[in-house]
């Protein structure tokens, strides 16, 4: 009876491997789930040639720790292949910059200027509504964590200068001499007050997201998409986002990539935190 049970354990574990490699050929072979990059912390490596393909660590010491021509390959696997948009010159020259063996660029995941845009999805005065969330890593103690730097919610845009009129508002300079008694006509027109404003000033969002979610009014219901974005090389700006599919083009890939001087990257991130 025992030598029986035996036996069917071993059938079952015959027809288990022989399904797992069907699923495998069926998909492009066993190879294709150790090329896909499955993890963001992945993808730090095998840019840096801090990893096979096969998943494992390339410590400092081994040849091919840091490699030039392991990284160019693995680099060159880190794109998103059915953008026409990221012509092969452009590949080209960013892996010939980030690789030149005088003055490589490496990413660390420690090192900033690169962060997260969550679309999520809130309920909002009882309609289902897409609040999207910037997130940074930062340093506390001997530790990191993600937070929250930004946030982006269309209803809040709405609340901030909207009267293109309103621009010629002001407090006359002798305004104290009336005991600022012109106050009433500022704030006899709401949806102008942050005219009267000083220049420095911004709206912040963050601040109205989190009244609205003490009073109850937003309420979290699930995230939805989740990108990244990333700074941290000379004059190179790239958009990080995961791909679903078959072969072996999928994973955490670069869907976007310019190269951008330093001096306009403040520029470029104003309009990803829609701000322009």
């Amino acid at each position: 009876m025992k030598r029986l049970t035996l036996v069917v354990l071993i059938l079952q574990l015959i027809c288990s491997v022989a399904s797992a490699q069907e699923i495998g050929s069926y998909l492009g072979g066993e190879k294709f789930m150790y090329a896909e990059t499955k993890q963001i912390n992945q993808f730090f490596r095998r840019f840096n040639s801090e990893e096979n393909l096969d998943g494992k660590r390339i410590y400092e010491g081994d040849p091919n720790y840091h490699k030039k021509n392991i990284r160019s390959n693995y680099i060159r696997m880190l794109f998103d292949n059915q953008n026409k948009e990221i012509t092969e010159n452009i590949k080209s020259d960013f892996i010939s910059e980030v690789t030149d063996p005088n003055i490589p660029s490496f990413l660390d995941y420690y090192g900033g200027r690169w962060f997260a845009e969550v679309d999520t999805k809130f309920t909002y005065l009882g309609q289902s509504r897409t609040v999207v969330l910037f997130l940074e890593l930062e340093k506390e103690n001997l530790g990191i964590k993600w937070v929250i730097n930004n946030v982006y919610f269309y209803p809040f845009t709405k609340l901030f200068y909207t009267d293109s009129t309103a621009i010629t508002k002001f407090l006359h300079p002798m305004s104290h001499e009336l005991d600022f008694m012109n106050l009433i006509k500022v704030f006899k027109e709401p949806n102008t007050v942050e005219y009267y404003f000083d220049e420095e000033f911004k709206p912040d969002f963050r601040t109205l997201f989190l009244y609205e979610i003490k009073k109850g009014d937003l309420i979290f219901e699930t995230v939805e998409k989740v990108s990244f974005h990333f700074f941290q090389l000379n004059n190179w700006y790239f958009h990080l986002q995961e791909f679903n599919r078959e072969g072996n083009n999928r994973g955490w890939l670069i869907a976007n990539i310019s190269k951008i001087p330093e001096d306009q990257k403040d520029m470029l991130l104003k309009y990803i935190y829609y701000e322009q």
